[in-house]
């Protein structure tokens, strides 16, 4: 445990003074029973029960005065509560490669159906983004709390030719931070040092943008689902690198099998496999998790692990409020029991 104001810890330094006042007041009335034997027989018959329980209302208002000193230092601790993520992005792969049916029944319809289960059984204060990405990438739909909306973006699905996972990770990050300029035509979408321009930079910006530690972005995520193999558009490292300065984590689902199945069209055919290795560099980069889903329920499962990642969080907040309460709580314990044992205050 630690504490924001711990100069007022000092405070505590009075309690070891009021024990022994408490003391000495207590021998004090010990030798003025001894000076009335009527006193002394009465406290003699009282037994030893009844000596040791006057002294409980007192202690208890020591221990609340001690838990109120406490919490005027603000104590903090590491406790697991909600955590921030108020925005995710869903970034979803709707290539060609998606239609294979090595993922029951096909890889798209698979990841249809995980990213409405992920979406419903999300708290109801996230809001959540959707991202498309084939050989390009655009926003389906913006972030919202209608699970309706969203349901709805992923209905309107098509698939389309090639594969730019960099394009689908860059979009879904402007969603979060829209100052980012990039450029989408290029194989490093972070800008021309030779012109001066900053990684990341937005061009509106006063001073160059620093970047911040992997992972520290509390308020969004990212959820990048797909089969991995690009083929176009920017580097999927060097987007996630951009993600990773910004400290946007970016959790990846590869949907698929490393076998892979050939699928083709109108005389051409080719082999589609997952690419996990890409995957997991992505996720590695950005401090985020890779996970693998080779079925239609290992996809489900794959977003309840997820929700559970993103919504349960270990952080240092204070505590203050807990400490005051129990004061509180203490002497409330310590009048009531003085007032039905003694019929005073104590």
């Amino acid at each position: 445990m630690k504490f924001i104001w711990p100069q007022w810890l000092w405070l505590a330094a009075i309690l070891p003074v009021l024990i022994a006042l408490y003391v000495w007041m207590l021998r004090r009335r010990q030798k003025r029973a001894l000076r009335y034997a009527s006193l002394a027989i009465v406290n003699e018959a009282l037994g030893k029960a009844s000596r040791l329980r006057r002294h409980i209302p007192p202690a208890l208002m020591l221990l609340s005065l001690g838990a109120l000193i406490v919490a005027t230092a603000r104590p903090t601790a590491t406790v697991t509560l909600p955590s921030e993520h108020e925005t995710i992005i869903l970034a979803m792969d709707v290539s060609g490669s998606m239609r294979a049916t090595d993922v029951q029944p096909t890889r798209i319809e698979a990841a249809q159906a995980a990213a409405k289960s992920f979406i419903h059984d999300a708290p109801a204060n996230t809001r959540i983004g959707i991202v498309a990405f084939a050989g390009t990438a655009s926003v389906v739909q913006p972030a919202t709390l209608s699970r309706e909306d969203l349901d709805a973006a992923i209905d309107r699905f098509e698939l389309q030719r090639a594969t730019a996972v960099g394009s689908g990770i860059l979009v879904s990050l402007k969603m979060l931070f829209p100052d980012i300029e990039y450029n989408l035509n290029s194989y490093n979408p972070r800008g021309d040092p030779r012109r001066g321009t900053a990684i990341g930079e937005a061009k509106t910006d006063a001073v160059p943008w620093k970047p911040v530690e992997p992972g520290t972005y509390r308020a969004g995520a990212i959820i990048l689902l797909t089969d991995g193999q690009t083929t176009t558009g920017p580097d999927p490292r060097e987007a996630a690198k951009m993600a990773a300065e910004r400290g946007v984590r970016v959790f990846t689902v590869g949907v698929g099998t490393t076998q892979g199945e050939i699928i083709g069209s109108e005389g051409w055919s080719m082999r589609v496999r997952l690419d996990e290795d890409a995957l997991k560099a992505i996720a590695e980069t950005t401090h985020g998790d890779y996970f693998f889903a080779g079925s239609g329920p290992d996809l489900k499962k794959v977003y309840q692990d997820l929700n559970s990642k993103l919504v349960l969080e270990k952080k240092e907040t204070e505590v203050t409020a807990l400490f005051a309460a129990l004061a509180a709580f203490l002497t409330l314990c310590a009048v009531g029991l003085s007032m039905w044992w003694y019929q005073r205050v104590l």
